[in-house]
Formats: C-alpha cells, sequence, structure tokens
C-alpha cells in the first residue's frame, strides 16, 4: 500500500490538527499565502507566534502511528509515504520513503534570493532580535505556532534573510499556495506504485491530498481511510474505519511482523 498521511497522524505526539473528529474547522484560521507575501504586519505576526511555538513543536516525538508506518514499510506491506504533514516525524520514526507535500517547517527560505536556512538557527537570530522576549506561550496550534497577545506581537522584531536581508518563509506550503510541480510529480511516481491507497489521519477537505483519493477511484485502486469522523473521501472509500488511528496501525504492523495475516498475498484481499 500507499499511505496519504494527514494531521490526525500527529495529534498523539501533541501537535493539533485543523479539524476535529465532526470535520469542522477550528476557531483559529490557518495562514493565508496572500497575506503572508503582501503585509508585514501578518509576517510579523506569524514569526512571533511560531517563535512562542517552535520549541514546543520541534520536541515532538513520534508515535504508535508514525513507528507501526516504519514496520509497515520494513515488512514490506507499506512503499512509501505522501505526508500532508510539515512536522518530520515520520522521518524522525525512521520512515525511508517521505514525500512532504506541504514541505517541512523544519527549515526557511528566502523569497528574495531563494537561500534556505535551518528553523532552529532562525530562532536563535529572533530571539537575539527580541531578548526580552518570554516564551510562556499558551496551547501550540497547527501551524507550528501560538497564540499571543496583540501587545507581544506588536513589539516582536522580525529577522531578514541573513543572506541578503529579504523576506523568510517557513518552506510549507500555505492555504491559498501551489504545491511545487516536482513535489506533485514524485508523490504521483509512488502513487502509481501502489495497490491499496490508504488515508490515514486526514479529513481530505484540502485538494492536494484529497486528488488522490479521486485518481484512485478512477483507476480502481482500493481506497482504505482510518480517520476520526467523516472525510471528503468517504463515498470512494473500499473500507472505513472511525478508530484510533495508532491503534488501528499498531495492530495492522503487528499482524503482518508475526505473519498473522491469514498467509493470504499481500495485495488487496491480504490487506484489507
Amino acid at each position: 500500500m500507499v499511505a496519504l498521511t494527514g494531521a490526525g497522524c500527529s495529534t498523539d505526539s501533541g501537535i493539533p490538527d485543523y479539524r476535529g473528529p465532526d470535520g469542522v474547522q477550528r476557531k483559529r484560521p490557518p495562514v493565508q499565502y496572500a497575506d503572508f507575501v503582501k503585509s508585514a504586519e501578518r509576517r510579523q505576526r506569524y514569526w512571533a507566534r511560531s517563535v512562542a511555538g517552535w520549541g514546543r513543536f520541534s520536541s515532538a516525538s513520534p508515535n504508535a502511528s508514525h513507528r507501526a508506518l516504519v514496520a509497515l514499510e520494513a515488512a514490506g506491506a507499506l512503499r512509501g509515504i505522501i505526508t500532508q504533514n510539515v512536522d518530520r516525524l515520520h522521518h524522525a520514526a525512521g520512515s525511508r520513503r517521505v514525500i512532504e507535500l506541504h514541505g517541512a517547517l523544519a527549515r526557511v527560505r528566502c523569497m528574495a534570493c531563494g537561500v534556505f536556512e535551518a528553523r532552529d538557527a532562525l530562532q536563535a537570530r529572533l530571539l537575539a532580535l527580541n531578548p526580552d522576549y518570554a516564551l510562556d506561550a499558551s496551547a501550540l496550534a497547527p501551524d507550528g505556532d501560538s497564540e499571543l497577545d496583540e501587545d507581544r506581537v506588536a513589539r516582536f522584531r522580525v529577522a531578514g534573510c541573513a543572506a541578503c536581508g529579504g523576506v523568510l518563509k517557513p518552506d510549507v506550503v500555505f492555504f491559498g499556495e501551489n504545491v511545487p510541480k516536482p513535489v506533485v510529480d514524485e508523490a504521483w511516481r509512488l502513487f502509481d506504485e501502489a495497490e491499496v491507497l490508504a488515508v490515514l489521519g486526514s479529513s481530505l477537505a484540502v485538494f492536494s491530498g484529497y486528488r488522490f483519493v479521486v485518481r484512485a477511484a478512477e483507476r480502481g485502486v482500493p481506497v482504505v481511510i482510518v480517520n476520526r469522523g467523516v472525510t471528503r473521501g468517504d463515498p470512494h472509500a473500499a473500507l472505513k474505519v472511525d478508530g484510533n488511528l495508532g491503534e488501528v496501525l499498531a495492530e495492522l504492523a503487528a499482524r503482518y511482523g508475526s505473519g498473522t495475516d491469514t498467509g493470504r498475498p499481500r495485495g488487496h484481499d491480504g490487506l484489507v
């Protein structure tokens, strides 16, 4: 199988998702690409909140879902992962073939000269520019940042590119921004190897992920969905499991690892 993972894969690691089990978007709206590009005030707000939340976000550890996917890959049941997450927890867990559809927060890119910088290095520069900045952030938000009062945001100083002074942007795909074509092409190549498409912890509300389900339906590739609550892809699912992702994947990995998967071929019927 090929896995398409979403935010529900990382909630057990303490990283919240944009939508709860009822599919309704949480109160805090996601960062919009057009706002970030056009507004210095929006960028100031983003980076002030990002600095507050980065410590907790970057210290998150893989959970049972990530570990089970590593085991499934090692057992030959999983070809690779197309992830909509930006936390790099699949890499931290040891997954070998991961395509980051929406990029990763672990680095930033200059929008002027294109130079990349590690997010940890930028964190140090931002804290040096704001020596009195208190990291007493409230709950972590889905973008890896945290809620702050407007007074703290207004006093925050934003760092420019270390090479040219240009505007820095996290190396992720914001809402309203297109996924880079080379990434999409790589994801489609992996998708083409799928005998089963497993959607794990995603409501599929965003088209960049949902399109893989649409293509699977067109080609007759079985779609298995494991997610809390409804998803956009439910009408296309050959199997839908509304349950705890970590528990479901751990049991599946245990069956493959112990050879108790009924002994059938590890294709469509063997997996489902």
